[in-house]
């Protein structure tokens, strides 16, 4: 899988580290934690580019067929 990083262009995944639920709040209680839903189609995720910007990332993608739809940089 490739992610268009709007810094550094298209890059192998493995550059990034998979944070997660872009949409869910953080927290220190153990639904936060630990009690998560596991959808199915398009899902917004946190990425950080680990190996290269080091931006903070928002990536929808279908999580069945992992097509990459949108990327952009968290806050734009």
């Amino acid at each position: 899988m490739r992610l268009n990083c709007p810094h550094c262009g298209a890059r192998d995944s493995r550059e990034f580290n998979y944070f997660g639920d872009a949409k869910t709040a953080r927290g220190d209680d153990f639904a936060s934690t630990y009690l998560r839903d596991n959808p199915i189609g398009e899902h917004a995720e946190l990425w950080q580019h680990v190996s290269g910007c080091r931006a903070w990332l928002e990536v929808v993608r279908n999580v069945t067929t992992h097509e990459v739809i949108s990327v952009k940089e968290v806050g734009q």
